[in-house]
């Protein structure tokens, strides 16, 4: 039997997450992100349109790392200015309180990729496989392709929440319906800054901004994690990654954020380089040399079996299992 490294190897995270009242390199972050959001969609007729979708779904996607920086509890010791910082609904589609609370639940790492416990798993129980069909078992098994993630993995993810949370809303949750209002009214000031300040066609938004930002979360999201015996060994590292890295604040190397996730994003790549040797045992040697190896694994392989490996007999549908089919993958 293996022995396993001991995980205080690495620094504990009290003292990784003492941190100075405010953390100015995530508020200059904030600042650059929303400062380009602003910039983008005001200048955007004096832009080629190529331009414009480029830099709309980076900002996007930035902006959903930034909302990750801030479920984390940065970059202030404050929640309530944490949460003002991420919550702006540029995406449209996730009210930030929903990504908070499912977030936080994945990062129970002993459930992770677990379809009914891990809130973010991209995999299936057997009833639910079973229950979708012919058609959506295609799709679902095209899903698990790079390229399958990139082109339809935002049709996927979006349609399949936006119907979970209107089954529960619809059901009589309350706070489910509260919170979609709240959401709604940041969704308004956004379409009235993009459609009637601005004068940006909807088109180019949904595509620009909401549906290639959501692809370039796909692909960080793709890779990161994949079924394993122990839990450690299901989280992977995609190094040499100095664009996206950034992109994605540094989740790339996601064992370090699972291991210790109250590290800010600007002091993960130090620490990753000093304790690597201990990372890599860690996780089992699940390491990407860059996304240019993870697409030329994946681009139109199959990353694994949509069906999770503890879930594949048959079973009695439960009520419970509604939440075996993924719902979020951010």
């Amino acid at each position: 039997m293996s022995i396993r490294p001991s995980p205080e190897i690495l620094p504990s995270q009290s003292t990784l997450s003492v941190i100075a009242r405010i953390e100015w390199q995530t508020v200059a972050l904030a600042l650059a992100i929303y400062g380009g959001y602003f910039a983008v969609t005001w200048f955007w007729q004096s832009l080629p349109v190529v331009v414009v979708i480029a830099a709309g779904g980076w900002l996007v996607a930035w902006h959903g790392s930034l909302q990750h920086e801030v479920i984390h509890g940065h970059p202030t010791r404050n929640r309530r200015v944490n949460d003002a910082i991420g919550w702006p609904p540029l995406s449209l589609w996730l009210p930030y309180a929903i990504y908070r609370e499912g977030h936080l639940t994945h990062h129970r790492d002993e459930h992770l990729t677990d379809p009914i416990e891990d809130p973010e798993s991209s995999y299936f129980t057997q009833v639910a496989w079973e229950s979708i069909g012919w058609l959506g078992r295609r799709l679902a098994a095209w899903n698990t392709t790079l390229l399958g993630r990139l082109t339809l993995g935002p049709v996927v993810m979006i349609v399949n929440f936006l119907v979970q949370e209107a089954a529960l809303v619809f059901k009589g949750d309350r706070n489910r319906a509260a919170l979609w209002a709240r959401h709604a009214i940041g969704v308004g000031a956004v379409l009235v800054w993009v459609m009637w300040v601005c004068e940006m066609p909807l088109w180019l938004y949904l595509f620009g901004f909401v549906y290639v930002g959501a692809a370039l979360s796909r692909l960080r999201s793709y890779a990161e994690h994949r079924y394993a015996d122990h839990h450690d060994e299901r989280t992977a590292i995609v190094e040499n990654s100095p664009l996206f890295g950034l992109l994605f604040l540094y989740n790339n190397l996601h064992v370090l954020h699972h291991k210790r996730p109250g590290v800010p994003w600007y002091r993960i790549p130090l620490l990753y380089r000093r304790h690597r040797d201990f990372l890599v045992s860690v996780n089992g040697g699940l390491v990407y040399n860059g996304y240019v190896d993870v697409a030329r694994r994946f681009l139109v392989k199959p990353h694994d079996d949509p069906r999770h490996p503890q879930h594949r007999q048959p079973v009695t549908r439960r009520d419970d299992e509604v939440s075996a089919v993924p719902e979020i993958t951010i």
